[in-house]
């Protein structure tokens, strides 16, 4: 398998799933600019979004997708979908509860995550986190969906779902909100309808591709049934697994919340300008780490199993490893350098419509700036973090995540009185360097990983390409004015800018003799 033709299959569509979203941050920023009602939907998606990157995407995908890769390395494909039936099972009954405790708790929910809302956003976002918290379920379906698909190396439908959800939210924002308003609702409950159907539709169109393989989960309802899936020693194993991973992305998560209880005691609209800010800083995130991230988690726990077998195959996790990081310093190198000098341009051009002031625009550019500080490393994450859950090693990711966690909120008390919301993202950046740099560590020290020769080579050229592009991307950040310009020439002036902003950086690599075919060309071990 070509592991950069696997990693562009899900950049592609996990970009197409970015591109989607900010369409749908601009209409909802257009339509209701950064207010009350915004923020309050806002925290109302954060809180099942939260939950989803906690127990979908988070800790269940990184214990279930390391046993599943390994059970079918180790025992064959029949263990392995007694082993998908049984999780399936147990993962249908708790994701029932949860959803009904969410439904009831929403109002402290709300609390929890922001309360320096004003008495209209408080009561609007619990009326729409009650609404959108069964999305939560849904996604953790969606999740054991991609696990298998991924292990299966069918990384297209799980990279693709996404989209509906972006579009749904759109439709109904586009559809719904003016005869919302009309009738006497906020016209932002459209977006929380939008959620929902766009839940159900990523769970739906996992099912045809998960029938072609034969997979369709079947989940068991009868007490006996249960009793025996919550027994099943693969089941175990994962919750295992996911205790660990559960405090380690729960770190992680309260982090999210503590920062979104900040932004909402610094202004109104401040939950917003972050949230903006967050997903441009996801563009080179799902360029690069998410894509990478899926493809290397289950070849790394194959790697893993193959290489306690053959001194010869144990070489390959190291080589995964090497190959993931130097894709990590290629494309998030440049995407840092660009967020740090051209973080007004990106933030006028995507976002200054409507209710947006320019304002808005300016704090919005500065939270950006403060992720680009710390992109390298929210990016070196996705590759390092699943070389340990590949080694059944969920322990050290959390012992440094809960210390970058104290170092994280230290450093808010620092900036936040400082820089106000633009605080906050660049003590989330600064969090990331110091987790990155703490997981690499490990890594070398374990001699995991050992570097290929030329690295230091291969980072210096990198590096001169990218000064030289952010050398033109700062001087079109001061030469124009970007706030001032009309929507349609400035949207034509930044496609121009990031189009020889591309042509430069790629035209030194050239001039430096990198080789991106050798990337190009790396494959997996069969």
């Amino acid at each position: 398998m070509n592991l950069l033709r696997a990693a562009g299959t899900v950049s592609a569509f996990t970009l197409l799933s970015r591109i989607t979203g900010l369409a749908r941050e601009i209409l909802t920023t257009t339509l209701f600019g950064a207010s009350a009602l915004t923020d309050a939907f806002m925290v109302a998606f954060r809180i099942p979004n939260m939950l989803r990157r906690l127990f979908a995407e988070g800790a269940f995908a990184q214990a279930f997708v390391p046993s599943l890769a390994a059970e079918r390395a180790a025992k064959g494909d029949e263990a392995t979908r007694s082993l998908i039936d049984a999780t399936a099972t147990v993962l249908a009954w708790a994701l029932l509860l949860v959803s009904l405790a969410g439904v009831i708790a929403a109002p402290l929910l709300v609390w929890a995550m922001g309360s320096g809302l004003p008495r209209e956003g408080h009561d609007a976002a619990v009326v729409m986190t009650r609404w959108m918290f069964p999305y939560i379920a849904c996604m953790s379906m969606v999740a054991l969906s991609a696990g298998i698909l991924n292990t299966w190396k069918r990384f297209a439908v799980p990279a693709a779902t996404p989209v509906l959800l972006n579009l749904c939210v759109i439709g109904c924002g586009l559809a719904l909100s003016g005869p919302l308003q009309r009738a006497g609702w906020p016209g932002i409950y459209a977006l929380a309808l939008g959620v929902m159907l766009g839940g159900l539709l990523q769970l739906a169109v996992q099912v045809p591709a998960l029938a072609s393989l034969g997979l369709v989960p079947r989940i068991r309802w009868r007490p006996s049934e249960v009793r025996a899936a919550w027994a099943h020693s693969g089941v175990r194993s994962i919750l295992g697994r996911m205790g660990p991973a559960l405090l380690g992305v729960g770190v992680a998560q309260l982090s999210l919340l503590i920062n979104t209880q900040i932004a909402s005691h610094v202004a109104v609209g401040a939950v917003t300008w972050v949230s903006m800010a967050d997903r441009l800083m996801e563009f080179p995130t799902a360029l690069a780490g998410v894509a990478l991230g899926v493809v290397l988690t289950p070849l790394l726990a194959a790697a893993k199993v193959q290489g306690d077998r053959s001194p010869d195959q144990a070489a390959e996790f190291s080589s995964l490893l090497d190959w993931g990081l130097r894709l990590v310093l290629l494309l998030a190198l440049p995407c840092a350098v660009a967020l740090l000098v051209f973080s007004l341009p990106l933030v006028a051009v995507l976002f200054h419509n409507g209710a947006f002031t320019a304002a808005d625009a300016q704090q919005t550019a500065r939270a950006v700036t403060g992720y680009g500080l710390g992109l390298i490393g929210i990016v070196a994450i996705k590759v390092l973090a699943p070389a340990y859950f590949a080694r059944s090693d969920m322990r050290t990711p959390v012992r440094i995540a809960i210390v970058v966690l104290v170092c994280t909120q230290l450093f808010n008390l620092g900036l936040v009185p400082w820089l106000g919301a633009a605080g906050l993202a660049v003590s989330i950046g600064l969090g990331a360097l110091l987790n990155a740099g703490w997981l690499l560590r490990g890594l070398l020290r374990d001699r995991v990983f050992q570097p290929t020769v030329g690295w230091l080579g291969f980072a210096a050229k990198v590096a001169l390409a990218s000064v030289a592009m952010g050398s033109l991307q700062a001087w079109l950040a001061w030469r124009l004015d970007w706030l001032a310009m009309d929507k349609l020439p400035r949207a034509g002036v930044m496609a121009a800018a990031l189009l020889a902003s591309a042509l430069l950086y790629f035209g030194v690599l050239a001039l430096v003799r990198v080789n991106l075919r050798a990337l190009m060309r790396r494959r997996a071990a069969s």
